[in-house]
């Protein structure tokens, strides 16, 4: 199976958890583009969903799925989402498509949080992948030393602006074997909106796609 097959693969095996009547939390990217195709299938079953990105947010209503405000919502029962890595312990980096603030919110609000990915995306160590900082645009230079003190290299994500309004810092070379401490740690710098690390609200549930199908992993 391609790369691609495998994501879709991954996205459709998460139809299995939406629960008829609610509200879907939807994530962004391209395995997240196959649920959100998939979940056109079920929309006369759900109420509608609450998007991480625009760009999702567009793809949900072109298939005629409503969008709801999350300020109108309580509690969303069950947020689907891809990773750009996933380790052991369920925490992930994400925000390689720069949705990572919104995407973080949505996951805050809900209950259950699977993550549906390829198998080449599951790691030892999270960090190979750079770690995507957002960024107020005043604060981008204090941050990026700030980040290299970490032992990281920051990088401007060049030409490339958040949902937001804000910059993405994009920071390479960290091996992070404490993910939820170098979550805050990152988080208490003065001008970081958020970063990229879930770990402290990491994946409840991993649908792992691989060349023998869809692993279904509960977190430890």
């Amino acid at each position: 199976m391609t790369q691609d097959e495998l994501k879709k693969a991954a996205a459709l095996a998460a139809l299995d958890y939406i629960e008829d009547g609610s509200i879907v939390g939807v994530g962004t990217g391209s395995t997240v583009n196959h649920f959100i195709d998939g979940l056109a299938g079920m929309r006369n079953r759900i109420r509608g969903a609450v998007s991480s990105s625009e760009a999702s947010s567009k793809r949900l209503a072109a298939h005629g799925i409503q969008v709801f405000d999350l300020n109108d919502i309580d509690s969303i029962p069950v947020y689907v989402d891809g990773a750009d890595e996933i380790d052991g312990g369920f925490a992930m980096i994400k925000g390689g498509g720069g949705a990572l603030t919104r995407e973080k919110i949505v996951a805050a609000v809900s209950k259950r949080f699977v993550c549906i990915c390829d198998a080449s995306k599951r790691v030892l160590t999270l960090g190979r992948f750079p770690l995507p900082v957002e960024v107020i645009p005043m604060a981008r230079s204090h941050v990026a030393r700030e980040l290299a003190r970490l032992g990281g290299e920051p990088r401007l994500r060049e030409g490339f602006v958040t949902d937001n309004g804000n910059l993405i810092v994009d920071v390479h070379g960290l091996a992070i074997s404490d993910p939820v401490s170098t979550e805050t740690r990152i988080n208490q710098i003065v001008g970081v909106v958020t970063n990229g690390l879930f770990a402290e609200r990491g994946a409840d549930l991993l649908l792992l796609a691989g060349s023998q199908g869809v692993e279904r992993l509960q977190r430890p």
